[in-house]
């Protein structure tokens, strides 16, 4: 599950009875950039700090893998796509963000078992399973357009790699638990979800050759 920004509600505006409904939604869209703005700026920070972090630390150490068996992703009300849209969408989306194709398809794999549709409990949406604010921030306008969701979930991906400096490990840990937790933990947090996460879509890579 791709880790998020989470951001506040907006506030609630007063208009009185002669306020025109377009002036009202305009104030209330303004509301709702400046309070996404101080949220990014609160990530923004948490980010740095990582960086600084991840420069006097540069290695982490995952800890032993718990032999348990490999699970499918959640099930969801539609199948899996066909492998040669799958292959096309992946080809293209690591093309463009030069991203390692094997990783993005075990992200993917993972993240929704190549089901379009999948909705995870927590509210993820899509093939990368990219929660709404992501989405949002990504430029991603239809979660559930497989296009538009790997696009979107490749350039997340990408960027969690270059914030850690190639290390794949930390980025999935923040794909999966966000970054902030990443940056609380100073590395790699023992979350058991996030520690299997990472384990499986590692297992899941295809050998090197």
């Amino acid at each position: 599950m791709a880790g998020v920004i989470v951001l506040p509600a907006a506030g609630q505006v007063k208009t009185g009875t002669s306020e025109k409904p377009a002036e009202t939604s305009i104030s209330r869209q303004r509301q709702a950039v400046a309070a996404m703005e101080e949220s990014l700026e609160v990530q923004r920070q948490a980010i740095r700090k990582q960086v600084e972090q991840q420069r006097a630390q540069p290695f982490f150490v995952l800890p032993p893998p718990q032999h348990t068996p490999l699970v499918a992703a959640p099930a969801a009300d539609c199948e899996p796509l066909p492998a040669k849209e799958v292959d096309s969408l992946i080809d293209e989306a690591a093309r463009q963000q030069q991203l390692d194709a094997g990783l993005l398809r075990s992200v993917m794999r993972q993240e929704s078992g190549f089901r379009p549709c999948a909705v995870s409990p927590k509210g993820a949406l899509g093939l990368m399973q990219l929660m709404p604010a992501t989405a949002t921030e990504l430029g991603v306008e239809d979660p559930f357009n497989p296009k538009q969701n790997v696009d979107g979930g490749a350039r997340f991906l990408k960027q969690l790699l270059t914030l850690y400096s190639g290390n794949t490990s930390l980025a999935l840990a923040a794909y999966n638990a966000g970054p902030a937790k990443v940056s609380e933990a100073g590395g790699i947090p023992f979350i058991p979800e996030t520690l299997d996460y990472i384990r499986r879509v590692l297992q899941l890579l295809p050998p090197l050759r």
